[in-house]
């Protein structure tokens, strides 16, 4: 099923961020879930190496495919710096 480091093809589900980290996708999912989005999490992270760099430690988000526009329009809007704190 997750055999490259490109987000999957799921049916009816778009990607629309890729991050190194779970906590950076956490925040965006969080921040669409304020706007009424639904978003899901897929993470690639090889849990079994702890490996947080590097293809087999990406982590995808995606949402339904009517809200593609509307959540990268979110995302674009807000900045979010380094440290992972919106600016």
């Amino acid at each position: 099923m997750f055999n490259e480091a490109d987000p999957n093809e799921i049916e009816n589900w778009a990607c629309i961020m890729e991050a190194g980290t779970e906590y950076e996708i956490e925040m965006a999912k969080e921040h669409l879930a304020d706007q009424d989005i639904p978003a899901n999490i897929l993470s690639k992270r090889d849990s079994a190496l702890s490996l947080n760099v590097g293809e087999t430690a990406l982590v995808y988000l995606y949402v339904p495919n009517e809200y593609e526009e509307e959540a990268r329009e979110i995302l674009a809007q807000t900045e979010i710096d380094n440290k992972g704190e919106e600016e």
